[in-house]
């Protein structure tokens, strides 16, 4: 059975699918015993879908960018 080091040293490869199957066998065995490795794989997918739905244009301007969140911040404590 693989530690939970292990697990999740392998955990991106299990979830793009590159694992042989013997590996991903040995990562669901993990999984069905271990709660915390699961709320990790759970977390990673999470993760994975939020970052393909965020935009990929780059942000133009981050100082004003800063500024302007800073500005607002400040407004919103007074």
């Amino acid at each position: 059975m693989l530690t939970c080091k292990e697990q999740v040293a392998r955990s991106s490869d299990y979830l793009d699918g590159q694992l042989s199957f013997r590996e991903r066998l040995m990562m669901r065995h993990h999984l069905m015993f271990c709660p915390n490795c699961r709320r990790f794989i759970r977390q990673m997918r999470l993760m994975q879908a939020t970052l393909r739905v965020m935009p990929q244009k780059p942000v133009e301007d981050v100082e004003a960018l800063a500024e302007r969140l800073a500005a607002q911040r400040r407004k919103d404590r007074s």
